[in-house]
């Protein structure tokens, strides 16, 4: 579907377009990007709310500053719609998110406009100011730094590492954070509340202006007057307001709150503060969903709703004939509340994700007992081994790939203490248009090698429910439950609970000279495979693993005794994964079948639709059946030579 771009919009390739107009341009040109925005993603889909929100900050940027010699990082990446509209891929926007189009996230091999990858939070400020230090390093002093954080970034501990460091650095860096109480959900914290504090306090706002303008341009005229700004700044901010030294206690020039939406003001300040040396912090106050009614008013729900009529605001839904299998997630959501009314001990964590994981179900359900820690994966993690010893039973709901940012913590904090922490790992497996910053490739790999830890994955809804049942008995120690993005196979999945015994697996089909090993949701996809296979008259057996950590040790003597031909399946890595695992226990017991292993290979995959990408990376249903037949065929061939 061709979309229309406006006139001034339409003369924008590069930013060095858009510097040939003048300021009494940007508002339109504001106008025409948001809509342009609003109509690509209502008939492609994407993220939504956040770009909208900082349209004229996106403006404001490439019209003051001088990229991409000046470096520009975003933070986090869904931010950046605008951003790529403006640095010459408008063309090409149709395609974001699509196999082969371009990523939906800033990616430093697609353009040189895009200086750093950032499908995860809160790295700008440590990679804005590396690159300052490089930039000091080679004497490049006209270069500028700019770090574009949201609020919601902003409660992870790397941020404030970033900050901290750059205290000290006196590097060419500004940080402009985009303050919309937003992160995909409402932000929590105290830190939101300072913001709050600020944005809201009727003295400091009254003076801001007028002083930030006027400090600014005195400190221009020099470095000695530059000396003298700060002490006369830092007095009139604390008089203002008290708690406005938390910026400025770690060495920042804090200037703000100003309108994130007054394009034309915010690209003269930008233009000041970039004659300013040393780190700054712009606070812009934005609104998540700027310039679409039902965004602003639901941010979470507009934060990426799929495909809608930008007219009547209908989020399009697909129309099923028959009952459909629920998600994943809000398998989880569900079974936690059932579970938690019967075990007073439970308790939920998630760091930013209560919608997106489903916890926001217990939230509602029992607010007390279901903690939103923010965007903080390590502290998500050690505040769940907090609460185990002292006897509460953690289920911390991270998705797989954010689940990497925690990995010391669930070392070091839960499993070397041998602490009853449950770990429902969302998004597990290639979890599709987000691409590689997001896939759950990884977590059978770090999670296996790992000390009384015990890793397992569910086929369906109603293994999910016995497994969380199974982990919150009493005495199990560190357990990781994997489970993919989407749906499962079960309408009917709310089943009564059965207890598992940990390190068995089960077998779906007998058969003869090939087995299937498969792990997880995509044991569906032999199941297929086997019944597609049999009425051809080729017969594999097939096993469902549910644990790769423990292994089912007498399932497997079965396998090696039986069968000269295993295929293993697995939504993860081949390079360390359950296939390896296999591979592992048939050297120890020196069995010595031929082993197939399909899984995710030893690539960054990119994004695509899920089915895309299973095909792409060979294991879904047709790639087993092929892998089947090249095994029978070959069989079939050896018996008629001999």
């Amino acid at each position: 579907m061709e979309v229309k771009t406006g006139p001034l919009l339409a003369a924008i390739n590069y930013p060095a377009d858009l510097k040939k107009f003048s300021e009494e341009d940007l508002e339109q040109i504001c106008h025409e990007l948001r809509q342009y925005i609003i109509d690509v993603v209502s008939v492609n889909g994407g993220h939504f709310g956040a770009s909208l929100g900082v349209v004229e900050l996106t403006v404001a940027l490439h019209y003051a500053l001088n990229t991409p010699y000046d470096k520009l990082v975003w933070d986090v990446g869904h931010q950046a719609y605008g951003h790529k509209i403006l640095t010459g891929r408008r063309g090409q926007f149709h395609t974001n998110r699509i196999i082969n189009g371009i990523s939906g996230f800033p990616k430093i091999t697609e353009s040189e406009y895009d200086t750093f990858g950032v499908g995860h939070s809160s790295t700008s400020i440590s990679a804005a100011l590396g690159m300052a230090v490089a930039s000091h390093y080679k004497g490049e002093k006209d270069r500028q730094h700019v770090a574009v954080i949201g609020d919601g970034a902003m409660t992870a501990g790397l941020a404030f590492e970033g900050l901290n460091h750059a205290g000290i650095e006196n590097s060419n860096l500004l940080v402009i954070l985009n303050d919309n109480c937003m992160s995909i959900d409402p932000n929590v914290g105290a830190l939101k509340e300072y913001l709050t504090s600020i944005t809201t306090s009727k003295s400091y706002n009254r003076f801001r202006d007028d002083v930030s303008h006027v400090l600014t341009k005195i400190s221009a005229l020099g470095p000695n007057a530059h000396k003298y700004v700060k002490k006369i700044e830092k007095s009139i901010k604390g008089t203002l307001l008290k708690q406005s030294n938390l910026f400025e206690a770690l060495n920042f020039r804090y200037f703000g709150p100003v309108d994130g939406h007054d394009v034309k003001r915010l690209a003269a300040t930008i233009k000041d503060l970039s004659a300013i040396p040393g780190p700054k912090l712009l606070h812009c106050v934005t609104v998540k969903g700027k310039g679409f009614a039902l965004a602003e008013k639901d941010q979470t729900k507009w934060h990426a709703p799929g495909l809608f009529d930008k007219i009547t605001g209908e989020i399009k839904k697909s129309v099923a004939d028959k009952p459909q299998a629920p998600k994943y997630q809000d398998v989880f959501g569900h079974t936690l509340v059932e579970l938690a009314e019967a075990n007073e001990k439970i308790v939920g964590i998630t760091p930013a994700m209560p919608s997106g994981s489903s916890l926001n179900i217990m939230m509602k359900a029992m607010p007390n007992r279901a903690f939103d820690v923010g965007i903080a994966e390590q502290h998500a993690v050690t505040f769940s081994a907090g609460l185990a010893t002292q006897g509460l039973v953690p289920f911390c709901n991270i998705y797989s790939s954010f689940m990497q940012r925690a990995y010391d913590q669930v070392i070091h904090d839960v499993a070397i203490q041998n602490l009853n922490v449950v770990f429902c790992l969302d998004r597990a497996g290639l979890a599709g248009a987000d691409g590689a910053t997001h896939h759950g490739a990884y977590d059978i790999a770090y999670m296996r090698c790992i000390p009384n830890m015990v890793v397992a994955s569910p086929m369906n809804e109603e293994e999910l429910r016995n497994l969380m049942f199974t982990a919150q008995q009493e005495n199990v120690g560190p357990f990781t439950i994997r489970y993919p993005r989407g749906s499962g196979v079960m309408p009917d999945w709310k089943r009564p609970f059965k207890k598992l015994t940990i390190g068995t697996g089960r077998k779906i089909a007998d058969g003869e000279d090939v087995a299937i090993l498969s792990i997880g949701h995509v044991g569906n996809f032999a199941v297929e495979a086997c019944t597609a296979l049999n009425t051809e008259g080729i017969n594999p057996a097939h096993y469902d693993l549910r644990f790769v950590k423990p292994l089912d040790a007498a399932l497997l003597h079965e396998v090696g005794k039986r069968y000269a031909h295993v295929i293993t399946v697995e939504d993860g890595c081949v390079q360390g994964g359950m296939g390896s695992a296999i591979l592992e226990f048939m050297a120890d017991h020196n069995y010595k079948p031929n082993i197939v292993r399909l899984g995710i290979p030893d690539v960054f995959v990119e994004h695509g639709e899920q089915p895309e990408l299973w095909d792409v990376c060979g294991y879904d249903t047709n790639a087993i059946i092929a892998a089947v037949k090249k095994i029978a065929v070959g069989r079939t061939t050896k018996v008629m030579a001999s």
